[in-house]
């Protein structure tokens, strides 16, 4: 028997748990917000909450999921039939944007490794394969670029986008964007020139 659409959907009060941890996880960090009050937000039952994550840490890794997929979702979008440098360039127009939406607070993902060191914690796992993911991903489109040095033009970016999601958040966001944007085309251009003909 075929499974219906609402069989492979999640519920409703899933979806509005989630919701609301991530905005106020975003927006106030994660181990200062508990779970009464993400309950009492979502407007749900401390049952209803325990069903569908057993406790607060499966609740941020859900969080940090749904932000993993976003990043990959705007990625695909942003590099769909582009040529490797303006598909580069076209991943970090989509970060500049980012930093300069409303409520920005810098990257979720550094955010969560701050309040989780320990490397082998379960969160911390989340943050390392969702950089690795985003750095193998830059690493490919800069190898279709110059492919001898592409893996430090990977960290570079890395390195560059990790720069403006900091300062994206304590300063002027708009003049945060554009030298980020400079500075990726500026390492586009010097691979570019390197390939050869």
């Amino acid at each position: 028997m075929a499974r219906s659409e609402t069989d492979t959907r999640p519920s409703e009060a899933r979806l509005r748990l989630l919701t609301t941890a991530t905005r106020i996880f975003y927006a106030e960090g994660i181990h200062s917000v508990p779970v009464d009050r993400i309950i009492a937000e979502a407007k749900v039952t401390r049952a209803t909450f325990y069903r569908h994550f057993p406790g607060k840490e499966d609740l941020i890794l859900a969080y940090l999921q749904g932000a993993d997929q976003a990043i990959r979702s705007q990625v695909d979008t942003a590099i769909a039939a582009l040529p490797a440098s303006d598909a580069v360039r076209a991943v970090a127009a989509s970060i500049a944007q980012g930093i300069r939406s409303a409520g920005f607070r810098g990257c979720a993902f550094l955010n969560a490794a701050a309040e989780y060191p320990d490397p082998d914690h379960p969160v911390h796992q989340a943050v390392l394969a969702h950089r690795q993911w985003f750095l193998d991903t830059i690493n490919t489109l800069m190898a279709h670029i110059e492919e001898t040095e592409a893996e430090p033009a990977a960290h570079h970016f890395v390195m560059l986008r990790d720069g403006a999601m900091a300062a994206g958040c304590l300063f002027d966001p708009v003049l945060i964007g554009k030298t980020f944007l400079r500075g990726v085309d500026g390492l586009v251009q010097i691979h570019a020139t390197r390939q050869p003909s």
